[in-house]
């Protein structure tokens, strides 16, 4: 089988793949990729990359405040959440239960190279089903409150979904977001999220945490990227499958392991997607017969030519320079699927009529 290749590969995953490629770039071409890695999120990066090449002196005096601005606003994002970890490790220390980060946090907890030039939005954190209203109590008594308070989305989230509401800080306005499993129940790839929790190790740099297993937390950033609907950040969230990918193949019969492992938790066909477009756009170092081989449950061709046609739209610099034709179509496309992966039809109409009615009707902001 052939990788798929992305039509006019953007600037930035470029640089992403091979670092070298900037000593090429033209001042023009460096203010294009400037603005295209900050709207993806993958400014600080680029520049980290940058400096570990030594290609520093390739970078124009004019393009260099940018990338040192985006450095100084990760080590900042970096802090933040290292700070705001230790004020949830004591607020959740009397709820006796195993609480595991997850995403961005994770990386930055585990002291991985995904964490490298990472911004962060908010901090997802999983706990056990049964420690769910214990630790949602223990945070709200620190200052934590509900973002979603219209009844409805209430009881969307806790009946429907694989987390509570999203919590914000009535001072701090920092964001967690507690999650009992890693997809919603009623979703086509549902997870028992036991099983993850069974194999999660303490996190190195946050004491009190813990973080995924190293399978699983390519796993989970899989079927994160490839089953949501939201794309504005995927060129991101595809370099740090990419970087888990290169930092865990370390790891003895690691390959062997991830399928295996996607074969147990019924997530086989998005670890297809993430090994397939890492390698294709970011020269991921995946063994082709693992691309190759079933194990993993690849669609059938014209469904995958398919896939390949929109996922080389979804995972771009979200840019309107970055787009290609059809991206729109595209995105509507995956958004469509997300939510048909995420509830069944009887499920999911009822809940997009009524999302269509109130944003119809929604009086306007004065």
């Amino acid at each position: 089988m052939t990788k798929n290749k992305s039509p006019c590969t953007d600037r930035v995953t470029s640089a992403l793949r091979d670092p070298s490629a900037v000593v090429a770039w033209s001042e023009r071409d460096w203010d294009r990729a400037i603005r295209h890695a900050r709207r993806a999120g993958l400014l600080a990066r680029l520049a980290l990359l940058i400096a570990e090449r030594g290609l520093d002196a390739s970078v124009p005096q004019r393009a260099r405040g940018h990338l040192e601005a985006a450095c100084v606003l990760a080590r900042k994002h970096g802090e933040d959440v290292a700070r705001e970890l230790r004020y949830i490790a004591e607020t959740l220390a009397a709820v006796q239960a195993p609480v595991i980060l997850l995403k961005g946090a994770s990386y930055a907890a585990a002291g991985l190279p995904a964490s490298a030039g990472r911004l962060f939005g908010d901090i997802d954190i999983l706990v056990p089903r049964p420690a769910l209203a214990a630790a949602e109590a223990a945070l709200v008594a620190s200052g934590w409150g509900g973002v979603k308070q219209d009844e409805y989305d209430q009881r969307y989230y806790r009946r429907w979904m694989h987390e509570i509401p999203p919590l914000q800080h009535r001072t701090r306005r920092t964001t967690v977001d507690v999650h009992h499993t890693i997809v919603p129940p009623t979703g086509r790839h549902a997870v028992d999220a036991r099983r993850m929790i069974d194999w999660a190790v303490p996190a190195q740099a946050a004491p009190g945490f813990l973080v995924l297993s190293p399978p699983d937390m390519i796993l989970h950033a899989a079927v994160h990227l490839f089953d949501d609907g939201e794309w504005t950040n995927g060129l991101r969230d595809l370099d740090d499958i990419n970087r888990l990918l290169r930092h865990f193949a370390a790891l003895s019969e690691f390959w062997q392991v991830l399928a295996t492992r996607a074969a147990q938790l019924g997530l086989e066909r998005p670890l297809y997607y993430a090994l397939r477009n890492a390698a294709a756009l970011l020269d991921a170092p995946v063994p082709q017969r693992l691309l190759s081989a079933p194990d993993l449950r690849p669609p059938a061709r014209p469904v995958l030519r398919w896939m390949d046609f929109v996922f080389a739209r979804a995972l771009r610099p979200a840019h309107a320079d970055c787009a290609l034709p059809f991206t729109r179509l595209a995105l509507s496309f995956l958004y469509v699927r997300a939510h048909c992966l995420r509830m069944p039809l009887r499920l999911l109409l009822p809940h997009l009529l009524r999302k269509a009615v109130v944003k119809r009707f929604k009086p306007a902001e004065a």
